[in-house]
């Protein structure tokens, strides 16, 4: 195995590799070198030299959203399979372009939208299938998350809708709370490019950033569920994201990065665990295989053409810190975001004092 992209996350997936029994990591590649490897590992500085040197099964890529593909390609052409970190693309176009190489080369590739893999996440899709919620009146999701002028300088994409002419699409829907949308998506039976009906955006920005970091997204699936993603990183205090079911006969809280249904905890499957599993045996279904994460790709797509977020008025927004520890605090946020999980609606529809009808 290799992995791509050793710091920051990719160095979770480097302990992951390495502690898999019958899994033998044999390389990375990193342009900033390598870190704290075991003995033996090889450090390549891109994935091209690795493959021309080194023979391996399966490549696990975390690295910036605008090189998912090209190097995910790249590994799938050389005979590997692939672990790819979320969003697994920045455009429809990309999704469609790595679709075919999934196609033509008949290799695996699993998305790393581990919550799709959280036994709650999939015993909450089958309860409302089976109507244990009589009529769905809809799904939200809400993110409540702080990140400082660190997060936004870690890297020259942070932050960015383009790079270099090339489209990056970081920002608070599509990247850190990627997870909920997606969760939310998978609750509905909803996950491939066409179940999704229409999308409606309106994404704003406290930070000095080019993409968004509070926004508000409806989506109408193809069955005619609306779901609503409100999520912000400028929040009072970080909290765990949620999604939430409403329905006729009851309603139900998804703690997705704790595996929790309304406070009850359940188990998680390990995404580079079954890649190995389905290697193995091809029966063995991918919890996240490329065509599964079509609908998010949709919500992508959406922010990408979207008008660019609009600056809150700096009244409505308090710094604290100094520094890289420096971050904004959006009045009320939680309030508002609250208040558009339970309604379904947009914040321009609930007058939220920094949107734009």
């Amino acid at each position: 195995m290799a992995v791509v992209g050793i710091h920051g996350h990719g160095a979770s997936h480097v302990r992951n590799v390495t502690r898999l029994p019958g899994a033998e990591l044999v390389a990375v590649a990193d342009p900033q070198g390598g870190g704290d490897l075991p003995d033996g590992v090889q450090v390549y500085a891109g994935l091209d030299e690795l493959l021309a040197a080194t023979e391996v099964d399966v490549v696990v890529i975390c690295t910036p959203i605008q090189t998912h593909v090209p190097l995910a390609e790249l590994a799938m052409r050389a005979g590997a399979d692939v672990l790819l970190e979320k969003p697994p693309t920045a455009s429809l176009e990309e999704f469609e372009q790595l679709t075919a190489v999934v196609e033509e080369t008949g290799r695996a590739l699993q998305v790393g939208f581990q919550a799709q893999a959280s036994e709650a996440t999939l015993k909450l899709a089958r309860m409302i299938a089976d109507g244990d919620f009589g009529e769905l009146r809809g799904i939200s999701a809400t993110g409540k998350w702080v990140r400082t002028a660190r997060y936004f300088q870690r890297a020259r994409w942070s932050g960015r809708r383009r790079l270099d002419g090339i489209d990056v699409v970081d920002g608070a829907v599509t990247n850190p709370l990627a997870h909920a949308t997606a969760a939310a998506l998978l609750l509905d039976g909803s996950t491939g490019v066409d179940d999704i009906g229409s999308i409606e955006t309106e994404l704003y920005r406290a930070n000095p950033i080019e993409s968004d970091d509070t926004s508000s997204v409806r989506i109408t699936t193809s069955r005619g569920t609306p779901i609503l993603i409100a999520v912000t990183l400028c929040a009072t205090e970080h909290l765990e994201a949620s999604v939430i079911v409403h329905g006729s006969k009851r309603r139900a809280v998804l703690t997705y990065q704790a595996d929790l249904i309304d406070g009850t905890k359940y188990g998680r499957a390990d995404l580079l665990e079954n890649l190995l599993a389905h290697r193995a045996d091809p029966a063995v279904p991918l919890y996240v295989p490329l065509h599964a994460t079509g609908g998010f790709t949709r919500v992508v797509e959406a922010v990408r053409t979207a008008p660019d977020p609009a600056v809150i008025p700096p009244e409505l927004v308090q710094w604290e810190g100094e520094g890289l520890d420096r971050r904004p605090i959006l009045k009320d946020v939680e309030k508002w975001i609250d208040r558009a999980s339970d309604e379904l609606s947009l914040f321009s529809e609930i007058g939220a004092p920094w949107s734009r009808r």
